[in-house]
């Protein structure tokens, strides 16, 4: 699937979807908002790490970071010191990024408020960081809580940003729009009239969960050589029940 169509993909299903299909997982730390006016983004990552409060390698990484992806840095979360403002979301935008996602602050937010690149960060300060210590590229990193590998596909919304590996972002998408669809049904009942609980059968879960077992350490695979495993007992009756 070419690069195009998959980020296009991507952003009509979203994050919550993706999310879902690569089993509830991929997102990034809660605290990592959308500080621009635009926050539907995806594209494969281009990787940054950096020394704390450090913005020596920023302008050289937005330098080699290909257009239509997305910067990832990794900033190692520091709030209090900005490593991107309103020049390299200029500059960024006008190279044709996919977005940026910052493990860390920015400054300049009135200016970013306004841009239609996606700019994704923990923080906002106005100090800025230094330039003394050479930064990496194109390596693993983690941003947001989540590692980052160079070509995993950093898809982002109003909810956040999650983080699909660059392997399964073909069937990850295909399970987000069958998830989708799905979500469309319910909905579709729920204007019916017909209650939520219904339509899940959670009582038909509920049901199955009271007849197995709680005990995780009787969850005993067969053919381990292990005794096989068995329901808990039933509590001892009360002493003066038993007497009667």
């Amino acid at each position: 699937m070419k690069k195009n169509q998959t980020a296009a993909r991507a952003r009509k299903v979203g994050t919550g979807p993706l999310s879902d299909a690569i089993g509830k997982s991929g997102g990034m730390d809660h605290d990592m908002h959308c500080r621009s006016a635009n926050a539907s983004m995806a594209g494969p990552a281009f990787t940054l790490r950096v020394h704390t409060a450090d913005i020596l390698m920023v302008a050289k990484a937005l330098s080699l970071c290909p257009p239509g992806h997305v910067l990832v840095i990794d900033g190692q979360g520091e709030r209090n010191t900005a490593l991107w403002g309103g020049l390299t979301t200029l500059a960024a935008h006008r190279k044709g990024l996919a977005g940026v996602v910052i493990d860390g602050a920015i400054r300049d937010a009135t200016d970013i408020a306004s841009s239609k690149l996606p700019v994704f960060a923990r923080a906002i300060v106005p100090n800025a960081g230094g330039a003394e210590y050479k930064g990496e590229v194109d390596l693993p990193v983690q941003c947001g809580g989540v590692v980052v590998c160079p070509g995993d596909w950093v898809v982002g919304d109003a909810d956040g940003v999650v983080v699909v590996p660059q392997a399964r972002i073909e069937q990850a998408l295909d399970t987000a729009d069958r998830i989708l669809v799905a979500e469309k049904e319910i909905a579709r009942q729920i204007k019916k009239g017909r209650e939520m609980g219904e339509i899940l059968r959670c009582d038909e879960v509920l049901e199955q969960k009271a007849k197995g077992t709680f005990l995780p350490q009787l969850r005993v695979v067969k053919g381990d050589g292990a005794a096989p495993a068995t329901e808990p007992e039933s509590p001892p009756a009360h002493p003066k029940a038993a007497s009667e």
